[in-house]
């Protein structure tokens, strides 16, 4: 496994910005350098982080947080432009329906509360993410995807595309749990709640990851199918990402 080299304190405004690059897939060609980035919010980035994005030639960010979250949190960064592919956060939603009512969840009950969070993303945004990879296709410059934290849509985002361009899923789950070490936890963001729901919520595990994978493979017939079907990626699409996101 190569492991990419821009490390999360890259940013200071930002935490879990990193290069998705350097990865290998299983035909043994490398995911390009200093094409795609992945980041929690960037908001609030200081004026050297908006010089670091410039130098790295990003010209798009693309938004996966949800209304009301970039309504608390916006930002404006010159020479980039702002993509919106918005998704709520149902598992914020419905912890508050909980909390409402009275219960504090589980530890377990909130992992599972997490894995069908995942299964929502597979089902109900598959247009979204399909959205997501043209557009990297369609704008060959570099970008950044984020959400809030940038570690579950994000999450969800980065396993697709790597999935796309053959990545195995050993890598695909270390890229995956890069997370735990890189979020900075910022709790008038993450709100208030019970510690052990709160440390479920703002971190990842292979459980919710892989209650993705199984929905992709129970529910669509595995990730080529789900590619070229339900987020709607046709053949060609896909082979033009794979030559301009891969290594010769």
């Amino acid at each position: 496994m190569t492991s990419p080299t821009i490390a999360s304190s890259i940013l200071q405004g930002a935490s879990n910005f990193r290069d998705i690059g350097g990865y290998r897939n299983t035909d043994g060609r490398q995911v390009r350098r200093g094409q795609v980035f992945r980041s929690d919010h960037l908001a609030g980035l200081t004026t050297d982080d908006v010089a670091r994005l410039q130098s790295l030639g990003i010209a798009h960010s693309l938004d996966f947080r949800g209304v009301a979250e970039y309504t608390a949190t916006p930002y404006a960064i010159a020479g980039v432009q702002r993509v919106e592919l918005a998704i709520e956060p149902t598992v914020i939603a419905r912890m508050q329906a909980l909390v409402a009512q009275g219960i504090v969840p589980t530890t377990d009950e909130t992992v599972d509360l997490m894995r069908e969070t995942y299964r929502d993303f597979v089902n109900r945004y598959a247009d979204t993410f399909g959205q997501f990879l043209k557009h990297l296709l369609e704008q060959p410059t570099p970008q950044v995807f984020h959400c809030t934290a940038g570690k579950d849509r994000t999450g969800f985002a980065a396993a697709l595309l790597l999935s796309a361009l053959g990545v195995e899923r050993a890598t695909i789950f270390h890229d995956y749990l890069l997370t735990n070490q890189r979020y900075r936890r910022d709790p008038r963001i993450e709100g208030k709640g019970a510690a052990h729901v709160m440390k479920v919520l703002w971190q990842v595990q292979p459980e919710f990851l892989q209650a993705a994978f199984d929905e992709v493979d129970a529910q669509h017939g595995g990730m080529s199918d789900y590619l070229h079907g339900a987020m709607g990626l046709k053949p060609q699409e896909l082979a033009e990402l794979q030559r301009l996101l891969l290594v010769p």
